[in-house]
């Protein structure tokens, strides 16, 4: 596999990185409430987050993906997804290690993710990399919970 590298806005390869966000967040459909957004993200959407912040690419075409973007003591990792014929390589692993230098290297001391409540599994394989609960939000229009948002202190 190829070393991670970041697009910039216009990079063609956005569009291939919209390609497997697609394909990696259908399971969600029917699953999780209220429906991601992610499935209604268009091409030209894409230049948004490397614009914002920061989209990191692995593979070529593109294996792996993640989003970063820098909050207010934390970079936040956004639409981390890995191609599933690519799954078990720790390329999720890997960004996320990404992320930690480069927030280490904005002068940021953790990150920040959020995971809808539904998936259980991203849950748990957030918890394995050193993840933690620090709040549940709803959406508006819910009285309930509907994602929860993790953090990483970073060493």
């Amino acid at each position: 596999m190829t070393a991670p590298r970041r697009l910039a806005p216009g990079d063609p390869a956005l569009a291939q990185v919209l390609g497997l966000l697609h394909r990696a967040f259908a399971y969600m459909e029917g699953r999780i409430d209220p429906p991601s957004s992610l499935l209604r993200l268009d091409a030209a959407a894409m230049d948004v987050p490397a614009r914002a912040g920061e989209v990191w690419a692995l593979g070529d075409p593109v294996r792996a993906t993640v989003t970063l973007t820098p909050q207010e003591g934390a970079l936040y990792l956004g639409k981390l997804a890995v191609d599933e014929a690519a799954r078990g390589r720790g390329l999720a692993r890997g960004l996320v290690d990404l992320a930690g230098a480069r927030a280490r290297a904005l002068g940021l001391p953790r990150l920040r993710l959020q995971v809808r409540v539904e998936l259980t599994g991203n849950q748990r394989a957030f918890s394995a990399m050193g993840f933690v609960e620090v709040a549940r939000h709803a959406h508006p229009g819910y009285a309930s919970p509907t994602s929860i948002t993790f953090e990483k202190d970073l060493p």
